[in-house]
């Protein structure tokens, strides 16, 4: 009998993964709420996102300390991490923040690989790479840079005033910048992900 056949797949890194996909929507109208220039629902978009990033940490280190992987986290997880970045990437190209180019492009690699992974996971399991982990981290924080209702120029009206001056400016751009080498990890991540994938056909096969 396998691992994942003597687990329960109602157990605290499940819990905490289908929490993250319940949040989405809550995110969604919180980032969006008045048309994304409500400082107040911002805010609580951010603390959302936020959330959902430490749970993400968590409930995989959980899985792994206390052998609670099964199929349904493997499935479901990637889908809670795509689901809430997703929401932030689309979220934030409807209210100006980021061009809808780059939510497009992001978004094609991130749910291909994804879909690519779930079918062949029943033949080869390939551990996130080192070029993953890092478009994680950076889209996590440039998202989260970027949900925060900083003041920069007239994309908002001047409706942001949480920050005010040179900060909130520096700040977006910063943000600007970590979703720039975001973008960069990500296609890059998806290309070694691939080439991963190729090299072991015969397995999947």
């Amino acid at each position: 009998m396998s691992t994942d056949q003597k687990v329960s797949n109602f157990n605290i890194a499940n819990v905490l993964t289908v929490l993250r996909i319940a949040m989405v929507p809550l995110f969604g109208w919180a980032l969006l709420h008045d048309g994304g220039n409500d400082p107040t629902w911002r805010w609580v978009a951010f603390a959302l996102f936020a959330v959902a990033m430490i749970t993400d940490k968590i409930d995989g280190d959980l899985a792994r300390k206390h052998n609670l992987i099964t199929d349904f986290g493997k499935i479901a997880d990637p889908i809670a991490d795509k689901a809430i970045t997703g929401m932030a990437f689309i979220g934030l190209s409807l209210v100006g923040d980021i061009w809808w180019w780059v939510t497009v492009v992001v978004l094609l690699r991130e749910w291909s690989v994804t879909l690519l992974r779930l079918s062949v996971l029943k033949s080869v399991v390939i551990p996130a790479a080192q070029s993953g982990k890092i478009k994680t981290v950076l889209q996590a924080f440039a998202l989260a840079g970027l949900i925060w209702p900083l003041p920069h120029g007239d994309a908002h009206g001047g409706a942001f005033d949480l920050w005010p001056g040179p900060l909130g400016e520096v700040l977006f751009y910063a943000s600007q910048l970590l979703l720039a080498g975001a973008v960069a990890m990500t296609m890059w991540s998806g290309w070694e992900f691939v080439r991963e994938v190729r090299s072991q056909r015969p397995q999947v096969g």
